[in-house]
C-alpha cells in the first residue's frame, strides 16, 4: 500500500500507476488530467506513470454541459 495525497488529501492506495489510480477513484480516464509532483503528465503516459511513497497527485476531472 502507497500513501500518496491526491487533491490535497492524505490517501492510502493500492494502485501502482495513474491509470489504476484512476481507476481506483472511481473515476473515467478519458476525462481526466493529471499532475504528478508538480509536472502535467500526458494522458498516453498514464498506463506506465508509476506512483511512489509521497507523491503529490492533481487530478482535474473534466465535466460537460450546456
Amino acid at each position: 500500500m502507497l500513501h500518496i495525497q491526491v487533491n490535497g488529501e492524505d490517501r492510502n492506495v493500492t494502485a501502482t500507476t495513474l491509470t489504476a489510480l484512476v481507476e481506483e477513484l472511481g473515476l473515467d480516464p478519458r476525462k481526466v488530467a493529471i499532475e504528478r509532483n508538480l509536472e502535467i503528465v500526458p494522458k498516453s503516459l498514464h498506463p506506465t506513470t508509476t506512483l511512489t511513497d509521497g507523491d503529490r497527485i492533481e487530478i482535474v476531472q473534466f465535466v460537460g454541459g450546456g
